[in-house]
């Protein structure tokens, strides 16, 4: 099993539905103002509930965005735990590319952007996030190792060469409204079938 697919056993205990509904009204304020627009009065009214209320769940927006983060792990992990669990990796790996670069939603796509801004400016996010991004590189060169057709394939290599495909596909999605993902990840299967099949070209380009 993966290393991501086996932390599945270490997630901790499920949000509330009280937590979960604020986090969705979370979701919904952040998306449509931004997180550093957003305040808390924002997402109480948006959770329809009072704004002292609101504090008896999350202290602060900054926890509110932390939980969100921590959430969206937890269900990545159990979305690919769940995928794994049927044998396929290639499929799988197909799956979890759809889902995340064609099938969610473009606000959901715009969210992602966000987290990733926060990030770079909140170390308790930037460390959710890079927690994750390791997780992911582990199940990827993972599954990519496994699915090799060639001894001349580098995993670590091949996973190097779709990520910025993999994120820009997400950032092309949440910054233009119009744009089609299709042809990238078209590209992006073609790329992964020349990389399996040991065709990734070794040195740099110059």
């Amino acid at each position: 099993m993966s290393a991501l697919a086996s932390n599945a056993t270490k997630t901790p205990p499920a949000f509330t539905a009280r937590q979960d509904q604020i986090l969705d009204a979370a979701e919904t304020c952040f998306v449509r103002n931004g997180y550093h627009r957003s305040t808390m009065q924002d997402l109480a009214r948006e959770a329809s509930m009072s704004s002292p209320n609101i504090y008896r769940y999350f202290v602060s927006k900054e926890a509110v965005l932390l939980s969100m983060a921590e959430r969206e792990r937890r269900r990545a992990t159990d979305r690919i735990a769940g995928l794994e669990a049927a044998g396929d990796k290639r499929a799988a790996l197909m799956s979890i590319i759809a889902y995340y670069h064609l099938e969610i939603p473009r606000e959901a796509t715009i969210l992602r952007v966000e987290l990733w801004s926060e990030a770079t400016r909140n170390p308790e996010i930037g460390a959710i996030m890079q927690e994750r991004e390791t997780q992911n590189a582990a199940w990827f060169i993972d599954t990519l190792t496994s699915l090799a057709t060639s001894p001349h394939c580098d995993p670590e290599a091949l996973y190097e060469a779709i990520v910025g495909l993999l994120k820009g596909i997400i950032v092309n999605r949440a910054v233009l409204p119009d744009y089609d993902p299709a042809p990238a990840v078209a590209q992006l299967h073609a790329l992964l079938d020349a990389g399996l099949a040991g065709r990734l070209p070794i040195e740099p380009w110059r």
